[in-house]
């Protein structure tokens, strides 16, 4: 971790450490002065009541979605001195410099999805861990939804050249059969729901010399009212692989992203199934990810995500046993 970094919370669930984390996490010094920043007090009352409270704050001041997907999201107006303290934290909760996975190997090496052009970078990412020598005893799971993609989304993947896609999965797929050189999978299976939050797949290659390779579409959790988030393709994956008390699991995501979806990791992966969980986010200076299409970081997107992460924060909290 690099001096002055906030440390995300880390261990398995009913050892106090996950518990420890959150608090020490939700009361750092840099979320404390953001707060400040705009305005707010420090919410008063127990752990819980503090993120509940920080929930609603950010809910406020820093959701520019309005249940939009990302790239809908409005930017805000901010003064060069918030803009400037708004970097500042992100870069002490781990949101702007990727880091290097800390371990030298894991059971499983998990990439999750996103937005098409996300898609193509987190799997070459994954695919450039493997052949600098991270070891991975058990599988690649690369795992996304069939979310429609935009039309700019489409456009991106045509200008890196990548084959058409029409679907989030489509995308994490075609990444996958160009990083890992396969061409057909070895084994798959799924159910076509006649919907897209109902319907979920599963492929598995078997590429040469290396893992196996997954890419999973998982259903969502609450089909009516949404499409699958990363909590649902994490469990849904979970379901699929026997995951063990200890072992080790890498997370592959964007930097500005791997708060909340670490603490989603925590709550879906090491509450229920007692694995341990890293989570890095992708190197944008690596040779390999040149010409994939790389998006605008904004105060107001990492406003937004430091949100995000206040909220997967405290789902993580709530999940816990109750006496941790």
């Amino acid at each position: 971790m690099r001096s002055g970094q906030v440390e995300l919370p880390t261990g398995a669930a009913g050892t106090g450490a996950l518990a420890a984390g959150v608090r020490a996490w939700a009361g750092s010094a840099p979320l404390r002065a953001l707060v400040a920043r705009f305005g707010g007090d420090w919410p008063g009352g127990d752990l819980a009541a503090v993120l509940a409270g920080l929930d609603d704050f950010s809910a406020r001041h820093w959701d520019f979605r309005g249940g939009r997907e990302r790239p809908d999201a409005r930017e805000p107006v901010l003064d060069p001195a918030t803009a400037r303290l708004v970097l500042a934290t992100a870069a002490a909760l781990g949101m702007v410099r990727p880091a290097a996975p800390p371990r030298p190997g894991y059971a499983h090496l998990v990439v999750l999805g996103g937005l098409a052009h996300a898609c193509q970078r987190r799997v070459a990412y994954a695919a450039h861990l493997l052949r600098a020598g991270i070891r991975v005893t058990g599988e690649v799971a690369v795992l996304g939804s069939f979310r429609p993609l935009s039309p700019p989304e489409c456009a991106a993947l045509d200008a890196a050249g990548v084959p058409p896609c029409d679907t989030e999965v489509a995308a994490l797929d075609a990444a996958a059969r160009r990083e890992f050189a396969v061409a057909a999978p070895a084994e798959q299976d799924g159910r076509d729901a006649g919907h897209p939050h109902r319907s979920w797949s599963s492929r598995t290659y078997r590429p040469a010399g290396g893992p196996p390779v997954r890419v999973l579409a998982a259903p969502s959790g609450d089909p009516t009212r949404r499409r699958a988030h990363t909590a649902d393709t994490q469990r849904f994956w979970a379901e699929h692989v026997r995951l063990g008390a200890g072992e080790p699991v890498l997370v592959v995501t964007a930097p500005i992203y791997v708060p909340f979806q670490h603490c989603d990791a925590l709550r879906t992966l090491a509450v229920p199934y007692g694995c341990e969980v890293d989570t890095v986010g992708v190197d944008p200076a690596l040779p390999e990810l040149a010409g994939l299409p790389e998006p605008t970081l904004t105060p107001g997107r990492y406003l937004q995500e430091i949100r995000s992460a206040i909220r997967s924060v405290r789902a993580l909290h709530a999940a816990l046993p109750p006496t941790a």
